[in-house]
């Protein structure tokens, strides 16, 4: 059955018609990108042909073959963007209506759309920057058939000047911006808005380089697409925007500039980051409908930390089982910071460390350690956590960390009904079972009875816990010996030392050190039973 396409579709589409749903066929398709997987679509309207960029949503349908060269397609949604005199369109949402077909017409390019670079072909990818160049090369599609082949003038991706840099929208109409999800954002669109919720909100932090002193902060974006990115404002721009922004609040953001994600500090799902400019726009808008979710969360079982990769950014969720008071400990750097260490455990049976630093120790972790005295043991959903491999796996906080006590979502309700329902009785593996450096011996809160039921103890290496007790037996006959208090690293010494010399002081005699020394006892304990420990 002959098929036909929309009329004139590539000459309105090109002329900014961006209303219109033309029904357009699929002529070649292309892989560009190295770090992240982009398609570029040559679309035909059986006359003409125009090049096309897939947004990231909808890159599954090229994956599974609903997509593919010779595809009858409808445009349910894109935008036309004009970079160096030259248009790009970005679709957005489109509906398969024949995955295969004979090519139709005999399309070629529209006239004057070819710019005088086509001689030769750039081999920078449409959507990176100049910074990042890819060695894909571009092929002209095979004929679909003997009795007709379809050979398309090759239109080469767009290459930036040495000394370009984006600054804000390329297009010079003023006509008002439309918005688009951020998953479609990309530095060489024109004008753009996109409407967004705040989830994160960073500090405002100095700094200083060879080119002055400087400020900075930055926060995190999300759509009701799912779509996340990062906002970050330098400078004057700080002083626009910083008390604007609130953490919950949506927003209509325009023209900003994107550059590729700093991806060392910058966890979220987005190659892009926006920048905020001295025209940049941040208006606050109602968020009536409630269609832009408050928070999104990718939860890891905590299982699975085990398998994660040293320095990985994950979420993750679990009751708080322990919580250990905080402690003031000294950085490389010589500055002082409060550590508190607390314990998650989920259904998957195995529990985890997490470290809490700086302000997460007097915030939510004062209130976590007086929820857990009192006997409650609540949820934790601990966002953007960092994952340590030293000597087993922990989750540690970061300055972009957040944390949700007993949040109101699926995973957070379905872990109390476990909890509740018999896990609270649950043992539980841990995957955090050496020390960590500069860490104290007493990370871990356990009853005696589970000290024995766990087996902790018995192993080749050490299990350090926390008990809290009763002293019900003191042993008085070699309960205790004189033991050497010098520091060896983070760490206290306490080999035996012998009482000599001339003061009768107690000394380690092979150091040749003279001081007086410590003790250690063996001491008997009940709590819910009873062991002997040494402290």
């Amino acid at each position: 059955m002959p098929v036909n396409l929309t009329r004139n579709a590539i000459a309105m589409m090109n002329s900014g018609d961006v209303n219109s749903k033309p029904l357009v066929q699929v002529v070649d398709i292309k892989l560009i990108g190295n770090s992240q997987e982009r398609y570029r679509f040559l679309l035909s309207d059986s006359e003409s042909t125009q090049h096309a960029m897939l947004a990231t949503q909808l890159n599954e349908q090229v994956r599974t073959g609903r997509v593919k060269k010779g595809s009858i397609i409808q445009l349910i949604d894109y935008i036309c963007s004009t970079v160096q005199n030259r248009r790009i369109i970005v679709v957005l949402n489109m509906e398969t209506i024949i995955p295969e077909y004979e090519i139709i017409g005999n399309p070629k390019l529209p006239t004057g759309s070819e710019p005088e670079a086509n001689k030769s072909m750039p081999n920078n990818n449409l959507l990176e920057p100049s910074t990042r160049s890819t060695n894909n090369r571009y092929s002209a599609p095979a004929p679909a058939n003997k009795a007709q082949s379809f050979q398309p003038t090759i239109q080469p991706a767009y290459q930036p000047p040495p000394n370009y840099k984006i600054q804000g929208p390329i297009m010079k109409n003023e006509a008002p911006a439309r918005i688009i999800p951020i998953a479609a954002l990309n530095p060489y669109q024109g004008r753009w808005a996109i409407k967004a919720r705040v989830t994160a909100k960073g500090d405002l932090r100095r700094y200083n380089n060879a080119r002055g002193d400087g400020k900075v902060f930055s926060f995190d974006l999300l759509d009701s697409d799912g779509g996340e990115i990062r906002v970050t404002c330098f400078n004057a721009v700080v002083d626009r925007f910083y008390n604007v922004i609130e953490v919950g609040k949506v927003y209509l953001i325009s023209k900003g500039s994107l550059k590729p994600a700093q991806k060392n500090f910058n966890h979220l799902k987005n190659e892009w980051e926006i920048f905020l400019e001295s025209n940049s726009t941040v208006e606050l808008c109602p968020d009536e409908d409630g269609s832009i979710p408050r928070q999104q969360f990718s939860f890891r079982p905590i299982t699975e930390i085990e398998s994660a990769e040293n320095n990985s950014i994950l979420d993750v969720i679990g009751i708080v089982i322990s919580v250990n008071p905080s402690v003031p400990i000294l950085r490389k750097n010589g500055m002082e910071t409060q550590r508190r260490i607390l314990n998650l455990k989920d259904a998957s049976g195995k529990s985890v460390e997490l470290t809490l630093w700086g302000d997460f120790c007097n915030k939510e972790g004062q209130k976590l350690q007086e929820m857990v005295d009192s006997g409650l043991f609540p949820v934790l959903a601990v966002k953007a956590g960092k994952v340590n491999d030293f000597n087993g796996k922990s989750i540690g906080t970061i300055s972009s960390t957040q944390l949700f006590i007993d949040p109101d979502c699926p995973e957070a309700q379905g872990l109390r009904a476990w909890f509740e329902s018999g896990g609270r009785n649950t043992a539980s593996i841990s995957i955090s079972k050496e020390l960590m450096p500069g860490g104290s011996k007493n990370e871990v809160r356990k009853t005696l009875t589970q000290i024995k039921d766990e087996g902790l103890g018995r192993s080749d290496k050490p299990d350090w816990v926390t008990a809290k007790a009763t002293v019900v037996f003191i042993k008085t006959d070699n309960f205790c010996y004189t033991a050497c208090p010098l520091m060896i690293g983070d760490r206290q010494c306490n080999k035996k030392v012998t009482q000599s010399g001339p003061d009768s002081r107690p000394y380690r005699t092979h150091l040749g050190n003279s001081f007086p020394g410590s003790w250690r006892r063996n001491l008997g304990m009940l709590g819910k039973g009873n062991v002997f420990v040494e402290i």
